[in-house]
């Protein structure tokens, strides 16, 4: 649970462990589910069950729970999301053609970035985002795009997760304001040791975004300025083709 409460209705308690079973690449344990969404085991087990049922989790051999085919064709089915990819997935390829590397399409979900799509191969550098997963905004290059253009400030506690995540308010304060100035965000090794990346507003009809486009690899080989050129232009495109 994001916020420590642990849910009270029937709804919100398999809304939580239906998350909480997204949450992973793998397959998790009912014990698992308990702790992370703060249900006692037999509530847990039960509405786990019901979801079963109704096929949007699913259990394997072993007993553990992982996502059902049901939720990801619903998912699929959400006319925002899945045209906003429609519309960016020839961008995508093209910044993935370009430099090789990881390429995510984002959008804010709170305090995290959402990553809606994720182009990658065998010559990029390994990494641990992927397509409906989230990380944390401040600590992530599409995240600190959608931070630099909301005028609220981002919460007190900030999780780290490198030695090098900005987690003191000024810190980010000052690193959102180059964010603004130089017009793509930067993550350097703040979400993953040795991996950075670049990323660079999407805009529909107002000023404040409505997606980001990055670029993420290996800090050594990751120039910062030339892929930011690139992520800028890809940026401003699919705005012009979102307008269009």
């Amino acid at each position: 649970m994001t916020d420590g409460q642990v849910p009270k209705s029937v709804l919100a308690r398999g809304a939580a462990l239906l998350r909480a079973c997204g949450e992973s690449e793998g397959t998790q344990g009912l014990a698992e589910l308990a702790l992370r969404t703060g249900l006692p085991k037999p509530t847990a087990h039960r509405l786990l069950a019901e979801l079963v049922r109704l096929g949007l989790v699913e259990r394997v051999p072993d007993g553990r729970y992982r996502i059902g085919l049901t939720l990801f064709v619903l998912g699929q089915s959400a006319p925002c999301a899945r045209e906003l990819r429609d519309v960016a997935l020839p961008f995508l390829g093209d910044l993935y053609a370009a430099t090789g590397e990881n390429v995510h399409l984002a959008v804010p979900d709170g305090p995290d970035t959402l990553f809606l799509e994720k182009l990658t191969g065998r010559c990029a550098t390994p990494i641990v985002s992927r397509t409906g997963s989230r990380l944390p905004a401040h600590c992530t290059a599409t995240g600190k795009v959608f931070l630099a253009h909301d005028p609220r400030p981002p919460g007190p506690s900030l999780p780290r997760l490198t030695p090098r995540t900005l987690v003191l308010p000024g810190q980010l304060a000052r690193d959102l304001a180059r964010t603004r100035a130089r017009g793509f965000g930067v993550n350097l090794e703040e979400a993953e040791v040795g991996v950075s990346a670049v990323a660079a507003p999407v805009y529909a009809q107002d000023a404040r975004p409505v997606a980001a486009l990055s670029v993420t690899g290996g800090t050594r080989r990751l120039d910062v300025d030339r892929v930011g050129a690139r992520v800028c232009a890809a940026a401003r495109a699919l705005t012009r083709a979102l307008s269009a």
